[in-house]
């Protein structure tokens, strides 16, 4: 065996827990899945989604195509599978072709459950020769999403076996009446989105959990004042995992002040909630759904909301912290 051979599955496995009849039982840590989750990419990344070449990427528009490709070739190279053949599925809206952009990770030979994650990718554009750039809603969800892909590839380079399939969803859209999130649905509840493993549909009832991410990247709306290191989950409190994401945050000494609602506002909770995110689609359909989020900031639909606007260091650690919450869920 080659030195790189034993360094890999040095960094793969922990040590034996049990050894029975001279077979060994290996448990794979999740903590692998840290080297593909790098600052430098993060910022490179919403740089791009950001760029004035992309125009905000609008629904309908030169510079929404052109990411919907780009995120396409990024969930290529994370070895993500399309569905339904396809990696770019169109829709119509009031502005022109909308386009999802969607990848698969097989969790097992034939699983029985799936887990979607998704993010939205459009933003305003440019109105009255006025550039959005769209940095915090949504390059920052998109961004995890994309780091959330690549994390989990290095588990399946570990040989990581989950028990759910894992569907990636970056969703166009959201600023046309979440017309992305509605075609989604419509694929689903028509049978139409087929695991590229099986050739099967992914039916409603095997959907477990939908996990939005939306706005990720900003600390200007801290849950406690001077206390930057926080993130916002709200889902339902008995089907969100919300213990598992507390007892993550611990074990892996993340140290994020959670929220588990709209800064104690239970109205802008069921509006953030059930209203105004992509994840209320699913929500109206009774499919459990989470929306991860560091908040509405005076940036938000802002010519200032800009890639210079984010803390990488904290939007890191929020994707750091949502992966080992899948890890444990699927």
């Amino acid at each position: 065996m080659t030195k790189l051979a034993k360094i890999f599955i040095f960094f793969c496995f922990f040590l034996p827990l049990t050894v029975q009849a001279q077979k060994v039982r290996y448990s794979i840590s999740p903590i692998n899945a840290e080297s593909a989750l790098k600052e430098e990419n993060i910022r490179a990344q919403v740089a791009w989604l950001t760029h004035p070449e992309n125009g905000g990427r609008a629904t309908g528009t030169e510079g929404a195509r052109n990411t919907a490709v780009w995120l396409s070739e990024r969930f290529r190279e994370a070895g993500l599978e399309p569905l339904s053949g396809a990696w770019l599925h169109g829709f119509n809206t009031s502005a022109g072709m909308g386009r999802n952009v969607m990848g698969f990770l097989s969790g097992s030979a034939l699983p029985s459950r799936y887990v979607i994650v998704m993010a939205h990718y459009d933003n305003l554009g440019i109105l009255g020769g006025t550039f959005y750039p769209g940095a915090d809603a949504n390059a920052s969800g998109t961004t995890a999403l994309l780091q959330l892909a690549a994390m989990f590839q290095q588990m399946r380079a570990c040989r990581k076996v989950y028990s759910s399939g894992l569907i990636l969803v970056a969703l166009d859209a959201k600023e046309k009446n979440q017309a992305g999130a509605e075609d989604l649905w419509r694929l689903i509840d028509q049978h139409k989105l087929l695991d590229p493993v099986s050739g099967n549909p992914i039916l409603a009832d095997q959907i477990s959990l939908v996990v939005n991410l939306d706005q990720l990247g900003a600390t200007l709306s801290p849950i406690t004042k001077g206390h930057p290191d926080y993130l916002l989950m709200l889902s339902e409190a008995a089907n969100g995992h919300r213990a598992t994401l507390e007892s993550e945050n611990t074990t892996r000494h993340i140290g994020l002040e959670l929220g588990f609602d709209y800064y104690g506002s239970k109205d802008f909770t069921n509006l953030f909630y059930r209203r105004v995110s992509d994840q209320r689609v699913f929500l109206e359909h009774g499919i459990p759904a989470v929306m991860f989020t560091s908040g509405i900031t005076f940036n938000n639909n802002k010519p200032h909301d800009d890639a210079a606007s984010l803390d990488y260091g904290i939007l890191r650690k929020r994707i750091q912290l949502i992966f080992y919450y899948l890890d444990r869920v699927l």
